[in-house]
């Protein structure tokens, strides 16, 4: 998986432009302010870097750029959980108008620059040319180290967070025992009080019913009277009209065959009439007048209105403020168990601290081995004898990143002992450790694009040919692009893109070519001399091409 194309419009000084990539090493060259970086800048705005208004061309209305991926195989379940189809290309687009609103889009889906973000790591990895700084930052030195040893950058933080967690819990329970137990026993009392009633849930509305029914047994039983009297025992009762309506019928079914269906309903409708009579019956003989149980109800009617009053809830509510009071006092309770709780802080303390110790193993491991690669890439960049040492100094208290600081102590030349960096080493031997650890670091991540952008800043002569063929090693199995001024490494690119600028209708404008055969000689010729390119360094530019 690489970068296999970058289109640009709009951008900085640039009108439009699109550029096909090729897998190896590739070169960006020009004149100094032609804006050799500007692929890289526009490239990291495709990433999700921070969008700006000063990158829109300037009377443009906004700028776009696009940047295509062969799509890495382990983006799929992060594509399709984000909701974007995954295809065999993966296409980077994004806009910034001249009010410096950004827009992207993944795949052809509206997407955000935190989206962007996030896969960033999985294409491209970038060498600014000011890496060195990142040396002195422990922080910084700490991450390469861990990479290097293949520690996750989160491999404490679910630990060390169990184990603050559990702390504070202990300190907070125990600076506040006394207002905890002041809780405590004015939620026991209301416990206790709402305990007397036992609200049971639905109680309420079964009561009211109950309640309800009983108060109007006596107008319940006249009703129900009155039913069957209508239905069975007044002279013109409507059993009795039904059974003469139905005879009436019968004694003519064999002259009209049509009252055979309607004697049916009758005799249907009588007999319903005379089970709605035989339910009567029994309805009356159970609903009997109790005033024992009315009295009763009215006083546990009674409890649950005096204590829904008193804690200002309905008194459907109660069951549930119970339930609420009992949960809060089991929390309390645990909170209160300072035996519990440091037995909690001291399991959290011995599950981080074993967790740190396999990461100070591994860290530890790794250390001379890096050192040893570092040292190793030193010698072919000018720092002969030069000793690079990863140095772990014990923390005097555990920290979130684990047991111990990991610092970078460099000496520049043999029988000199190794000191920090910060403190021994030049610009340009900061430059050069920088580029040696991007290379020996350069397999560690899983992007297939590596870019170096200037890096080999305050190097030359030989050294540079050395950090030409590196790039070019590297090249074999992932796709590199440097950004740089020495002829010495553009020489040894698999691909040459010249950068320049030109005049363009009042306004300077920036174009981009791959360059081949006399057009390649002729800027490496430039970069060795001059804009005056002599039979000399024409010369010496093809030699270095044919090398």
């Amino acid at each position: 998986m690489s970068l296999k194309n970058i289109a640009l419009r709009d951008f900085v000084i640039v009108r439009e432009l699109a550029l096909d990539l090729d897998r190896g090493f590739t070169v960006l060259t020009g004149e100094t302010g032609a804006g050799k970086s500007i692929l890289i800048d526009a490239l990291q705005l495709a990433l999700g870097a921070r969008a700006d208004a000063g990158v829109v061309r300037e009377g443009a209305q906004r700028c776009e750029i696009s940047a295509t991926f062969d799509a890495p195989a382990q983006l799929g379940p992060w594509l399709d959980q984000a909701g974007f189809s995954a295809e065999d290309d993966l296409l980077l687009r994004r806009t910034i108008d001249a009010q410096g609103k950004s827009r992207a889009w993944i795949n052809g889906s509206p997407a955000t620059a935190t989206q962007l973000r996030e896969i960033a790591d999985l294409l491209v990895d970038i060498h600014g040319q000011h890496a060195w700084q990142s040396l002195t930052r422990p922080d910084a030195v700490r991450g390469l180290l861990d990479a290097y040893a293949g520690v996750p950058a989160q491999a404490l933080a679910q630990p060390w967070q169990a184990w603050r967690s559990a702390h504070k819990a202990l300190l907070d329970a125990r600076e506040a025992q006394d207002s905890l137990q002041r809780e405590r026993e004015r939620l026991a009392w209301q416990i206790g009080e709402l305990d007397k009633l036992a609200p049971g849930d639905h109680e309420w509305e079964e009561l009211n019913t109950q309640h309800s029914r009983l108060s109007n047994v006596q107008a319940l039983r006249d009703a129900v009277q009155t039913a069957v009297d209508a239905l069975q025992e007044s002279d013109d009762n409507a059993s009795a009209l039904l059974a003469r309506a139905l005879t009436s019928l019968q004694n003519q079914e064999h002259i009209e065959p049509e009252f055979k269906g309607l004697t049916e309903v009758l005799r249907s409708a009588l007999a319903q009439v005379e089970d709605a009579v035989h339910s009567l019956h029994g309805y009356a003989r159970h609903a009997e007048l109790e005033p024992q149980r009315l009295a009763e109800l009215d006083e546990r009617l009674s409890l649950w209105v005096s204590l829904a009053r008193r804690y200002k809830r309905t008194p459907a509510e109660l069951p549930e403020l119970l339930a609420g009071w009992r949960s809060e006092l089991q929390k309390l309770d645990a909170a209160a168990d300072l035996v519990g709780l440091e037995k909690t802080e001291q399991l959290a303390q011995a599950a981080y601290l074993e967790a740190a110790r396999q990461v100070s193993k591994a860290r530890c491991k790794a250390a001379p081995l890096l050192a040893k690669a570092i040292t190793q890439a030193m010698q072919g960049l000018g720092m002969q004898g030069g000793k690079f040492e990863v140095a772990l100094g014990k923390l005097e208290q555990p920290a979130q990143h684990g047991l111990e600081q990991a610092e970078f102590l460099v000496a520049g030349h043999s029988g000199s002992t190794p000191r920090p960096v910060g403190k021994v080493a030049s610009g340009g031997e900061l430059s050069r450790i920088a580029l040696a650890i991007a290379v020996t670091t350069s397999q560690l991540g899983q992007a297939q694009t590596l870019i170096f952008d200037e890096v080999d800043s305050g190097v030359g002569g030989a050294v540079a040919e050395t950090v030409g063929r590196l790039m070019k090693q590297l090249g074999k199995d992932r796709q590199v692009m440097a950004v740089t001024h020495l002829p010495q490494v553009a020489a040894c690119a698999d691909h040459h893109l010249m950068v320049a600028k030109r005049p363009d209708n009042g306004q300077t404008v920036s174009t981009v070519e791959l360059v081949h055969s006399e057009q390649r000689v002729a800027e490496v010729a430039r970069m060795l001399g001059g804009e005056k390119l002599s039979g000399t360094t024409l010369a010496h530019a093809k030699e270095m091409l044919g090398q």
